[in-house]
């Protein structure tokens, strides 16, 4: 029996619809793409890198409203997540976690201490040898400040060159988007090429 032009205009609809539901679902909760549009992470992560980022591992939260609907894990001190921009909500930011609620971050002469103890920082670099004080900016020294519970402190790992939570606070536990966990693609701008040997890196 041949189907009539209208049933099967009807079932490609069905088809697509529940392809465009599914890649919804996956996007709002399970996992999402983002591009580095700067180098405050570099070098672990190079502008042009498109990442792929856990959204399910700290919880499924409810679109708009930002609550935890099903709890999973807490941010850990190391993870790179990708956060709304708390002075700009239509943006995002990717960070690396450097303090969770209840620890005490304190910046000496550009080394990172939590709870004063040195933090244990091997992906953070520093490409300026200028020490600025405390009473011109907070880059090179900053706190010490304990991290408000709900919150986490966060720092880009290019240490002189990134705008984070020594500049303008705390990122808030229901801001955080997800955990990045893998370059899928990176281009290189200048060069007008890809970058093949980051294909597949995973982010640490």
């Amino acid at each position: 029996m041949v189907k009539s032009r209208s049933s099967v205009v009807i079932e490609y609809g069905k088809a697509i619809l529940i392809a465009v539901l599914i890649a919804l679902f996956i996007r709002t909760f399970v996992v999402q793409a983002f591009k580095i549009p700067s180098g405050s992470m570099k070098p672990t992560l190079l502008v042009g890198d498109w990442l792929l980022v856990n959204k399910f591992i700290y919880g499924v939260k409810i679109p708009v409203l930002r609550s935890t609907l099903i709890p999973v894990s807490d941010p850990k001190r190391g993870d790179t997540i990708v956060f709304i921009y708390p002075l700009d909500r239509s943006k995002d930011f990717i960070k690396r976690v450097i303090g969770i609620p209840g620890d005490t971050v304190e910046v000496r002469d550009k080394k990172v201490y939590v709870n004063d103890e040195p933090f244990d920082d091997p992906y953070g670099v520093y490409t300026d040898n200028l020490v600025i004080p405390k009473t011109i900016q907070p880059r090179d020294n900053f706190g010490p400040v304990k991290v408000p519970d709900g919150t986490v402190f966060v720092m880009g790992d290019n240490r002189d060159q990134s705008y984070d939570s020594r500049f303008w606070g705390f990122v808030d536990r229901k801001d955080i988007l997800g955990k990045a966990f893998i370059i899928y693609w990176s281009w290189d701008s200048e060069d007008n090429s890809p970058r093949w040997n980051r294909l597949g890196k995973p982010i640490h």
